[in-house]
């Protein structure tokens, strides 16, 4: 919620957090951060973290080219599907990043995407067909929809 708390308070957009994470490492389990709107492009959490990710990679920096098996996905709305704006979603980048590098076999998050901006988000069901466990972690809810939604009224 860290992240997402970063995030430029915006009515068209929601706050999120993101935290790619290897248990494996445990000099430093948390290998990548990200929140909506820290990269350029209008670009989401999730997408953040993948996008670093790939630049180390590139400039084999941080990570060989490859996530470890264990590499995980932690964020605060179920990673989204469609995008208004025409850009990549967090979906498709999950499902690039993965096939590319490994890892990321299971996806943890706070809430399901309000129907706000999109309607029904099927991000778990297309992950899932593809063998990526989503896990909701309970108890988190209402502070993370207060933070995803600062800025939007009362309308969620």
């Amino acid at each position: 919620m860290k992240q997402a708390e970063k995030a430029p308070i915006n009515d068209r957009q929601f706050r999120v957090g993101a935290l790619l994470v290897s248990p494996s490492n445990t000099s430093n389990p948390v290998i990548y951060t990200g929140y909506t709107g820290e990269l350029p492009g209008n670009t989401h959490a999730e997408q953040c973290c993948i996008l670093k990710a790939k630049a180390d990679a590139e400039n084999k920096l941080k990570t060989p080219g490859r996530f470890e098996e264990d590499t995980v996905l932690y964020t605060t709305l179920e990673p989204c599907n469609e995008r208004l704006s025409g850009n990549t979603t967090c979906v498709q980048n999950i499902l690039e990043a993965r096939s590319k590098m490994g890892g990321l076999n299971t996806i943890y998050t706070g809430v399901r995407e309000p129907t706000k901006f999109i309607g029904i988000n099927e991000g778990q069901k297309r992950l899932e067909a593809a063998g990526i466990s989503v896990v909701y972690i309970t108890g988190f809810e209402e502070e993370i929809l207060k933070i995803a939604t600062k800025g939007h009224g009362d309308s969620r």
